[in-house]
């Protein structure tokens, strides 16, 4: 029997397995429950009693796997295998998850960020078309992503590489949690989104159903000033446009620094899918010099929730 990788998606709420096939085919999957009680000492613990209750049920040996690969929130030294400020976990303190899964389960373990392993995951078998250079931009409750370049993920020296989130795209724009001003996550989460729209509402004064929602009080989401400006809602319209304004210069600025193969859009935002891509493409012209303009491509993510348990995966191949 050919060897298997298998792939760990760890959040804030489930843990997502999977068993591939080292060309990336998934032959197996499940999820268990994220325990983040008692600073989330219970976490790792309960992903090896899963992996080897998995391996028992599928009459499968340690030997019969290149490696485990796991994506994780916080703060991740790849080298060392070792997480922290995973506050969505409740781990504030270092965590030795390799030392751990690896004496837990026999298996070679490989760790790194969970934006960094969906970047891979969409490089590997999703829209990236397992080209060298390409960006991942994760657009949900924040912004996150992932660079690889020549094949490789970019870390840079304090782990920090790919923080496409923190990308200054309004010098005098809201403040953000890190404490600067004005990043794209601040303008083009889900979060932000809302943001803007409340922001702009303040000096609107033409007829609109957003207008009046926001106007209201009412709760309103990302999706549905999407939708509204499908509708051809006036204001949602300007509220999407200044989104796709600030993706676009974004990622206007990766492909003037990186001219990676593509740059993949993808996270919950993404849903409104070509109705946003084509907009920030329209930006994105706008923003880059001829060469890059012409070789760099905007395209929407294909893999959803998939694409971090299949990075996760790849990063056992390393081991092979």
């Amino acid at each position: 029997m050919d060897k298997k990788i298998i792939g760990i998606d760890l959040g804030g709420t489930t843990a997502k397995f999977a068993i591939m096939t080292p060309e990336g085919e998934i032959q197996q999957k499940w999820s268990i429950d994220t325990n983040i009680l008692d600073e989330g000492v219970h976490i790792v613990p309960e992903i090896i009693e899963s992996i080897n209750h998995r391996l028992n049920l599928y009459n499968m040996k340690a030997e019969d796997f290149i490696g485990i690969g796991m994506g994780t929130p916080g703060s991740v030294d790849s080298e060392a295998g070792t997480v922290i400020g995973a506050y969505n976990l409740n781990w504030t303190e270092l965590q030795p998850v390799r030392e751990q899964i690896q004496s837990g389960t026999g298996i070679q373990f490989a760790i790194d960020n969970d934006a960094n392993v969906a970047a891979l995951g969409e490089r590997w078998k999703g829209a990236g078309e397992n080209d060298p250079d390409v960006v991942f931009v994760t657009l949900g409750t924040g912004v996150g992503g992932g660079i690889v370049a020549a094949g490789n993920l970019v870390h840079g020296v304090a782990g920090s590489g790919g923080e496409i989130g923190h990308i200054t795209v309004d010098p005098n724009g809201f403040e953000c949690t890190c404490g600067k001003r004005g990043c794209l996550e601040t303008v083009s989460s889900a979060t932000g989104v809302v943001r803007l729209g409340r922001f702009l509402a303040e000096e609107y004064a033409g007829d609109s159903t957003l207008k009046a929602m926001l106007d209201n009080g009412e709760e309103v989401t990302s999706k549905d000033i999407f939708e509204l400006a499908e509708d051809d809602d006036p204001f949602a319209l300007m509220v999407v446009d200044r989104v796709c304004f600030y993706l676009g210069l974004a990622c206007g600025n990766l492909g003037n620094t990186l001219n990676p193969s593509s740059i993949v859009l993808g996270g919950g935002v993404s849903a409104a899918g070509e109705f946003l891509r084509s907009r920030v493409e329209k930006y994105f012209m706008e923003f880059t010099f001829p060469q890059v303009r012409e070789s760099t491509k905007i395209k929407l993510a294909e893999l959803g929730n998939e694409a971090g348990v299949i990075g996760a995966a790849s990063l056992a191949l390393k081991f092979a």
